[in-house]
């Protein structure tokens, strides 16, 4: 039986976000639907999710005795990790200790870093993936790419959003590749993985909700993405069915090993019928933000239905739909969005603008969402709406 009591009382529940980004922003709002007193934990002020959590605290998330001494002091019923630059070890032990990590500590734990999801994806699960190596130094990582071939794919075994990874296609790119995945590591400099470049047709996305009555796969979800950062997706991707068989049975099986209950966004390629895993995060996916407007519970409310031990009994598909990333480059801490009338004049067109308080390079300060009667109008009309849409940076 599960129950939520008085908020702020001892009978309320309270989660505490290891993030606080877009994503995390949703998952706020979705647990607050419930009843549930939010507590957002990010490296900055006022990220996307600490403008609607009740509390609030900056830190970084890699300092395990800061970390700590936040749960400690807030004593969650719910640690939930949106990133996944998190004092992990510091979850597996807190985890022992009778704390409730979404979905496990081992998935943070693992997939933080992408060497242990690949072991366990490729070496203990026995799934279909990339040929890889890792490598500690520069030597090592040459090594690696002499034996891996070009083309090959560089990344930081610890990053996201496509930050420090390249494509080596010939070996003169080799010493700028290096210099990539040493700068864009979410610890800084260190390990990488080197993985054979995979020939595929497409890529996708299956969300996969472990939840208290099973497990439900969404609809597929296809993307496009630019150095590894997510800039489109879509669903549903088409799919035989030999093939979506294949994709179900990857994405049971790694969440399966995950445990926990919660949403994870199990990436592959898919070439023809066959079906490569690439990697998993055991969260909301950025390329899932298209559920939003694409079913009637987005992934957020699915995470959050799973998180507080509730029951997902159907999940309720619209029909063809589109998300369209807003990417902004500059370095400032200004900026403003024009014509959003414009973009909104559409039917089937909404708009989400996350408030994040600074850009530095580029980021992803938005997204459109559009739907229409099939995939390819879905996607034109989001571009439609963004070619609309005008960003000034001060």
């Amino acid at each position: 039986m599960v129950s939520i009591g008085t908020t702020f009382t001892e009978y309320g529940k309270k989660a505490l976000l290891c993030g606080s980004g877009e994503l995390g922003k949703e998952v706020a709002i979705e647990l607050q639907r419930y009843g549930v007193e939010v507590v957002a934990v990010d490296r900055y002020e006022n990220a996307p999710a600490m403008q609607v959590a009740q509390s609030h605290y900056v830190l970084s998330m890699l300092d395990g005795k800061a970390l700590r001494e936040v749960i400690e002091k807030e004593k969650p019923d719910f640690i939930i990790p949106e990133v996944e630059a998190i004092a992990t070890e510091e979850l597996l032990k807190l985890e022992k200790e009778g704390y409730n990590v979404i979905p496990t500590a081992k998935a943070a734990y693992l997939t933080m870093n992408r060497e242990g999801i690949r072991r366990l994806a490729a070496e203990t699960l026995g799934l279909p993936t990339s040929r890889y190596e890792f490598a500690d130094s520069e030597e090592a990582f040459k090594a690696s790419v002499g034996r891996i071939g070009c083309p090959c794919v560089v990344k930081p075994v610890m990053s996201s959003s496509g930050h420090g990874q390249s494509v080596i296609h010939d070996p003169s790119e080799i010493d700028e590749a290096w210099r990539i995945s040493q700068e864009g590591g979410r610890a800084g400099k260190g390990r990488v993985i080197v993985e054979g470049f995979v020939d595929f047709d497409y890529e996708i996305t299956l969300l996969t909700v472990r939840h208290s009555g099973g497990t439900t796969f969404l609809e597929p979800i296809g993307h496009h993405q630019v150095d590894g950062d997510y800039r489109e997706s879509w669903q549903p991707q088409p799919m035989s069915p030999e093939a979506i068989a294949k994709a179900r049975d990857i994405a049971g099986k790694i969440t399966a090993a995950l445990g926990g209950y919660g949403i994870f966004g199990v990436e592959m390629f898919v070439k023809g019928e066959d079906v490569i895993f690439s990697e998993v995060s055991p969260r909301p996916h950025d390329t899932g933000m298209v559920t939003m407007i694409s079913q009637d519970l987005s992934e957020f409310a699915l995470h959050a239905r799973a998180v507080l031990g509730l029951p997902v009994p159907e999940v309720k598909f619209y029909g063809p739909s589109a998300s369209k990333a807003i990417v902004v480059e500059g370095n400032t801490d200004k900026y403003e969005f024009f014509n959003i009338d414009k973009v909104l004049e559409e039917p089937g067109v909404q708009i989400r603008l996350f408030g994040k308080p600074e850009i530095k390079g580029h980021r992803r300060l938005g997204v459109i969402l559009a739907t229409a009667d099939t995939i390819e109008e879905a996607r034109e009309k989001a571009q439609r709406a963004y070619d609309k849409l005008s960003v000034k940076v001060y």
